[in-house]
């Protein structure tokens, strides 16, 4: 299969810049597939699963949570605000903040900043509970 370059960072580092065959994470309007020849493209980051597959067919998983993807004559850059590959991810500290957000969320009357920001813990700590597989 063909491959094309991707450069993955996050805003503590370039985390991955090599050839891929592709790359699938979500967008603000859902999932989406990067393939090579891809045309030029830009969109904002969702919260989800995400994965790029290798030149020799390897999948590594990731966690991917808000940012900027663009495609560029033929080069790929994603630019996220949280990208952690799946041998990266602490399960029991997800685990934690998962728990902690639902303790949260139980507690009546909660301001809607509270509630907003216990939401949000609680999606990031799925998504990369859903990466690693529990």
């Amino acid at each position: 299969m063909k491959t094309f370059p991707l450069r993955i960072g996050t805003p503590d580092g370039l985390l991955f810049d090599g050839e891929v065959e592709r790359v699938k994470c979500r967008s603000i309007t859902g999932d989406l597939a990067i393939l090579a020849g891809h045309c030029n493209y830009v969109t904002a980051l969702g919260m989800g699963e995400a994965y790029i597959v290798l030149e020799d067919g390897t999948r590594r998983s990731a966690a991917c949570i808000g940012g900027m993807l663009s495609v560029m004559n033929g080069s790929c850059h994603l630019l996220a605000t949280t990208w952690e590959f799946k041998e990266n991810i602490d399960l029991e500290r997800a685990k934690a903040s998962k728990a902690k957000a639902e303790e949260i969320l139980a507690k009546p009357d909660l301001d809607e900043k509270t509630k907003a920001l216990a939401e949000a813990k609680l999606q990031r700590a799925l998504v990369r509970i859903g990466v690693v597989g529990e």
